[in-house]
């Protein structure tokens, strides 16, 4: 399961449309280790201002439970776009643990196209990763 969702947030769900914030907070509190890791990643891009187009992650997670929480947050539409409106950021997202925090501007960028392309993906490959 991707989320610890409460009794009350499942009902509101039932019930028609969810409030934004309980469902961020849902995904904070199921998925600390990706909302925690792209929190830090927005700070390190707000803390660059302009030297650099992006943040990004080149350390694997401590454990397979870490990697799990990121690939689930990254792998699922609604969590990436709500962690991309609360932070305020675009999210690219290669290998098992290589996100990056672009500035939603940037997404027009050549840096973001080369991030995001099929051949980065290729390059940024390594057998270490194979199984990840």
């Amino acid at each position: 399961m991707s989320l610890d969702v409460s009794p009350e947030l499942l009902a509101q769900a039932q019930a028609g449309p969810v409030d934004p914030a309980a469902f961020l907070d849902t995904v904070r509190t199921s998925l600390p280790y990706a909302y925690d890791l792209i929190a830090s990643l927005t700070k390190d891009l707000e803390a660059c201002g302009d030297e650099r187009p992006f943040a990004d992650n080149l350390t694997p997670p401590p454990s397979e439970a870490e990697r799990g929480q990121l690939l689930r947050a990254l792998a699922s539409d609604a969590i990436r776009g709500s962690l991309e409106e609360h932070f305020g950021v675009r999210l690219a997202f290669q290998n098992c643990h290589r996100v990056a925090v672009f500035r939603p501007a940037a997404q027009q960028s050549e840096t973001y196209r080369d991030f995001t392309s099929q051949r980065s993906q290729l390059l940024n490959q390594s057998p270490e990763l194979r199984d990840c």
